[in-house]
């Protein structure tokens, strides 16, 4: 999912640079909820871990 979100972020940056406003600002809104995302998986899985005692991955 960081993956992703990267790719979107290098994408908006690259649409911006050219002049592609709308696909720029539509690219970093998408980054944003895909890294949101993935930053809430990672705690929800922190915490897991904390209280189960167990290794997740």
């Amino acid at each position: 999912m960081l993956k992703w979100a990267l790719i979107f972020f290098i994408i908006a940056l690259i649409a911006g640079a050219l002049g592609f406003t709308t696909i720029a600002g539509t690219s970093i809104a998408i980054a944003k909820v895909l890294f949101f995302i993935f930053l809430a998986l990672v705690v929800i899985f922190v915490i897991a871990a904390i209280f189960i005692g167990k290794k997740i991955f």
